[in-house]
């Protein structure tokens, strides 16, 4: 993707893997939507859709920091409000208030398809004469070129460069053979990751990819039905989890109830390992295995393989906390904080020069001279992807006086890009691609480094539940679930 702006360009930079985006639906019942004591629908004295939205949206607000949206049907008229920025930075409560209605979608996004512009944030939207939809999507079509020339041929013209507009026009094409048969025929023309909140008038709808590649899951409130992308959100609003979306599944959502079928054959379920990696909240659980046990577990899994003599063990915020902590408890090495993280840099604190954004990691991160002076220290973090704030933190700590820097990396090198939602530079950018980890670990100045095995990265998934045994690994191995394109 080129860099498109001063923002992208921020990001292009991050030596941080992203994620495209979160998605969040509701369904409110009929009868929870009105305040009988008012008289009036969605009044001051309970919470509308787009409110609970809110709050979903905020808990996913880790998966995407560009853009954020709302959409809300009040059963005859779909409303949107989207824009540039963080959830918070995009609503006031003005926009919640004018937000009226019983069912609702919304979306964070990271740029990956498409550049960062208001006319790629989602959800998109779409009327005809039979109705209007509103999609939020989480993943990457690997057909977008040609589902969109067919489309352009037929007389479709586009707003975007988002991949998810593509599918809010096919399903509206099909529209007409009615709403189960337009998302089947749509879910089978597309191929790569999805997961999809989509929303009408009347009701809310949740679709997985066959490959399960990105999350979604399904939760219940005291008076209706969520969907999100992790169980976190479903807490935020004070939900139950039910249970995951199961790939290749389409879930229907209106006053009767869930109505749940299957789009395709059934295939092997291969999540994003990254999600438990680095991607998802540490109190989510995805697809059976809370995130936090699968973390230390890969932490605990990397002291067995690669033990090193040390004083001290610290985690690069956030992600690498949770395997810091296994590594201790395994290895015995005392666990310290070490490195704090200065929350408040956002989106919007842009370096405008190569050199700056590379020193932003001493903005953003710095160490705890209390607990690493004159010490050993394993410094655990969740990947190493340019190199840039490995580095930068060597630089932190010896600084403030670790006389032994150990980089242990609770995963495996990262050396193939991601075709299915994840913001991965090109090979020439990965540093594990082009370089062995003698020779990386000299660029960032470790006394030693080492990663986590691939199979010790599965057998720490699996151990959290055995049930979950298929993965999608493709950025560590090369080899993915679906044919990809031949050139990046």
């Amino acid at each position: 993707m080129p860099v498109q702006n001063e923002a992208d360009a921020f990001h292009a930079e991050e030596d941080k893997l992203r994620d495209e985006c979160g998605v969040f639906g509701i369904f409110q019942n009929a009868s929870a939507a009105t305040d009988e004591e008012a008289g009036k629908p969605y009044s001051a004295a309970g919470f509308n859709a787009a409110q609970k939205v809110y709050y979903g949206l905020y808990a996913l607000q880790h998966r995407g920091q560009d853009s954020a949206g709302i959409a809300v049907s009040d059963g005859e008229t779909i409303r949107v409000h989207k824009a540039l920025g963080t959830v918070s930075e995009v609503f006031r409560p003005e926009h919640l208030a004018e937000l009226n209605g019983r069912i609702a979608v919304g979306h964070v996004r990271y740029a990956t398809a498409g550049s960062c512009t208001i006319e790629n944030a989602q959800p998109m939207v779409q009327g005809g004469k039979l109705g209007t939809i509103a999609v939020a999507h989480n993943g990457q079509l690997i057909n977008y070129e040609p589902l969109r020339d067919m489309l352009e041929e037929t007389g479709c013209t586009f707003q975007s460069t988002s991949d998810t507009e593509i599918i809010v026009k096919l399903i509206a094409k099909s529209y007409k053979k009615g709403l189960e048969r337009a998302l089947t025929d749509t879910i089978q023309m597309i191929k790569g990751s999805f997961a999809l909140a989509v929303m009408t008038e009347k009701c809310l709808i949740g679709a997985r990819d066959p490959n399960g590649i990105r999350p979604l899951c399904l939760g219940q409130t005291e008076n209706g039905w969520v969907l999100a992308s992790e169980s976190c959100a479903i807490d935020a609003v004070n939900g139950t989890f039910v249970r995951d979306v199961r790939p290749g599944e389409i879930v229907i959502i209106n006053d009767d109830g869930v109505l749940s079928f299957e789009f395709g054959e059934k295939t092997a379920k291969q999540t994003c390992v990254f999600e438990y990696i680095y991607f998802a909240r540490p109190d989510s659980v995805i697809d059976g295995i809370p995130v936090s046990e699968a973390r230390m577990r890969m932490g605990a899994q990397l002291a067995k393989e690669s033990a090193v003599p040390a004083d001290v063990v610290i985690g690069v915020p956030d992600s690498g906390i949770s395997a810091a902590i296994g590594y201790s408890k395994e290895s015995g090495v005392p666990y310290a904080t070490g490195i704090v993280k200065n929350k408040y840099i956002g989106r919007t604190f842009i370096a405008p020069t190569q050199a700056e954004r590379e020193n932003m990691v001493f903005v953003k991160l710095n160490a705890v001279s209390a607990d690493v002076r004159g010490k050993r220290v394993i410094v655990i973090d969740d990947s190493i992807v340019r190199g840039t704030t490995s580095r930068r933190l060597v630089q932190i700590l010896r600084r403030a006086g670790a006389t032994e820097v150990h980089f242990r990396i609770s995963s495996p090198p990262v050396k193939f890009p991601c075709y299915f939602g994840i913001n991965t530079p090109s090979r020439t950018e990965l540093i594990s691609a082009n370089h062995k980890t003698d020779e990386i670990c000299a660029e960032i100045g470790a006394d030693s480094l080492a990663f986590l095995s691939g199979d010790g990265l599965l057998e720490a998934c699996r151990n959290c539940n055995a049930e979950q045994f298929g993965f999608c690994k493709g950025c560590f191995t090369g080899e993915y679930p679906i044919s990809v394109p031949v050139n990046e």
